[in-house]
């Protein structure tokens, strides 16, 4: 997920040191055992398939057959929505967002180290073929997105004050309900909030503040410097704490707001970079292509290599953007929309942002690059995150490691308020809508933010990691079992917008309410 391969900042009082070894000492043995069940591995020709992985290409695989590859025939239409921005949408529609900031919240939630680091990790593992692979699998896992996200739309809860709760809590108890598996659907509901929450306060938030710390400190000296000291990381959290609290106090509004402008552009400080070196080793870009497209399929060491080439894309892409997880589904209930389908056609961009564009921006510009570092790591079969990465950039632009800097802060911010976003309407969930409970969850997830500046849990960290996925189980199951339901949004939608860009039955499609997408 976020975090993998990336730095941490480890407690450097002794107090707090005791603290977090007391902590991780608990939860290690229950990390252990749910990473051995979670990521369970079958053999292969000789190599190892996590089943989690499996279970979520399978989902892609199905997903898109059963909806007529609908991230390619849908694309354009759902291309046409966002780029409105929330012009000339229905002022009437239901929903706290436009829909171009419910993809941005939920892009908040998935674009970060993971396109830095996780990419870097699978290029020195499984060579320039993985690329390949990943952009195949974030192309299914768009199909995975549709899904989960419609089921989100159309199972929300519009509450009388026009705020939104939806996600997975509320289709998988209601959904399949309607499914006659009422009971299986409670079962499944109750187990997926409180994991979302965890995650949400962990891996969600102190980890961010831990990572934006670390990287701060790496460009300002290290432990030598002027963020070296506990009192100044401490510092830097309460400020990041502030920050997050504001913006939780305005809820799906100023976080839609927030995230509109902040993910936009930490897209494109990234993605410029990349395209400066890119531009810069335009000569070895026709190499590298064909590099990518070769290695993925070759067959120099054997079948067992070829199985582990894609092994390594699919694990990557599925950790970076989190289709069929249901974390999406949350925010994009937030979208003004009166056609469930529409918001499952705007999500399908996410997975295409994330892996298919960003990843492999990332991937590429490690290629042609080719830093000293790629060499020795594909030599030694070592695994290289995110410094690969920074030397990548390093070879163009010595002053890099400052532009990884912002980009790595405004990765962190907006997946923090995303996932306390996510958290918060699980929480909603448990304990339902109180100005108690709302300020008790608040109050908790600040607390939280703080504390990422001083403590690692490292244990408690990959333990929320691990958990993440049995959602994967969990929400999956419930896409198939939902799937009439998902097709039947479709086709109502498709009929919808056939009506409405017909002249003589424009009085219809205005009694329906028509959509932004309708009026393309």
């Amino acid at each position: 997920m976020q975090y993998e391969t990336a730095p941490r900042v480890l407690a450097s009082d002794g107090g707090l040191s005791g603290i977090e070894d007391a902590v991780n000492g608990v939860v290690q043995p229950v990390t252990d055992l749910v990473h051995t069940l979670i990521f369970y591995e079958v053999n292969l020709a000789g190599v190892g398939i996590p089943l989690i992985v499996a279970w979520l290409l399978v989902g892609g695989i199905v997903f898109t057959a059963y909806l007529g590859a609908i991230q390619f025939r849908g694309f354009r239409a759902a291309y046409e929505i966002v780029k409105r921005r929330g012009k000339g949408e229905d002022a009437d529609a239901p929903g706290e967002v436009t829909q171009f900031q419910a993809l941005m919240a939920a892009c908040a939630g998935t674009v970060g180290l993971g396109n830095i680091a996780g990419v870097a990790v699978a290029v020195t593992v499984g060579g320039p073929g993985a690329t390949f692979w990943m952009v195949v699998c974030g192309l299914l896992g768009m199909a995975l997105k549709f899904a989960e996200c419609t089921l989100g739309v159309k199972y929300r809860v519009i509450h009388e004050d026009g705020s939104v709760s939806g996600g997975p809590m509320h289709y998988l108890r209601r959904g399949l309900a309607e499914r006659g598996y009422a009971r299986l659907g409670r079962v499944m509901a109750a187990v997926f909030a409180p994991i979302i929450i965890v995650f949400g306060l962990s891996g969600g938030n102190m980890f961010q503040v831990n990572q934006t710390l670390a990287q701060l400190r790496s460009v300002t000296g290290g432990e030598d410097g002027v963020l070296g000291s506990p009192g100044a990381g401490l510092g830097i959290g309460v400020g990041i704490a502030v920050v997050i609290g504001l913006i939780l106090l305005g809820g799906a509004k100023r976080l839609g707001a927030v995230v509109g402008k902040l993910v936009p552009v930490m897209a494109i400080v990234y993605v410029a970079g990349c395209l400066v070196v890119l531009a810069t080793n335009v000569g070895a870009m026709p190499g590298a292509v064909k590099l990518i497209t070769t290695e993925a399929f070759s067959m120099e060491a054997g079948a067992g290599g070829l199985i582990g080439i894609m092994v390594v894309g699919v694990t990557r892409a599925a950790f970076s953007n989190e289709a069929g997880l249901g974390s999406a589904p949350i925010v994009q209930a937030a979208a003004k929309t009166r056609h469930p389908a529409s918001g499952g056609l705007v999500s399908m961009l996410g997975p295409f942002i994330d892996t298919v564009i960003v990843c492999t921006m990332t991937a590429l510009a490690i290629i042609v690059a080719n830093p000293p570092m790629y060499a020795e790591a594909r030599e030694a079969g070592k695994a290289e995150g995110v410094a690969l990465t920074s030397a990548a950039f390093e070879t163009v632009m010595p002053w890099f490691p400052y532009l990884l800097t912002v980009a790595v802060i405004l990765f962190a911010l907006s997946t923090t308020v995303t996932w306390s976003y996510y958290g918060q309407k699980c929480w909603e969930g448990i304990f339902g809508r109180s100005r108690r409970s709302d300020l008790t969850f608040k109050t908790i997830t600040i607390g939280c933010v703080v504390l990422g500046s001083v403590l690692t849990l490292g244990a408690v960290l990959d333990l929320a990691d691990g958990l993440l996925f049995i959602l994967a189980l969990i929400n999956i199951l419930a896409l198939y079992l939902m799937a009439p339901v998902i097709k039947k949004e479709l086709k109502d939608y498709l009929q919808h917008r056939k009506q409405a860009n017909t002249p003589n039955t424009a009085p219809i499609a205005e009694q329906l309410g028509g959509s932004e997408l309708d009026r393309a």
